[in-house]
């Protein structure tokens, strides 16, 4: 059975925003790696934000991809360690 476009873009949307929320930037400010960090998150927000964008333009399509690639960025962070993630967390690949 195919997933429902609408029931998966909900999903990932709730996975973004409580993923921006559960993680803390691990490294120490004025490090590279800090910055990193920052980056991450940021390409996160904005796409957050342009998926809300095209939620509202009823490009649901447009919207579920932009919410998996926010996504991405912020689990690839966990993931490498830009990120503390509080342990019963089970929003990241590395969780």
């Amino acid at each position: 059975m195919a997933a429902d476009l609408d029931e998966k873009t909900d999903r990932y949307e709730t996975l973004l925003a409580a993923a921006l929320d559960a993680a803390e930037v691990a490294p120490q400010d004025g490090t590279p790696l800090h910055e990193a960090a920052l980056e991450c998150r940021e390409m996160a927000e904005s796409y957050l934000k342009d998926g809300r964008h095209f939620r509202s333009e009823d490009d649901t399509v447009n919207a579920l991809a932009s919410f998996s690639y926010g996504h991405g960025w912020m689990d690839a962070g966990a993931r490498l360690g830009l990120f503390e993630v509080p342990p019963d967390v089970d929003l990241f690949t590395n969780a």
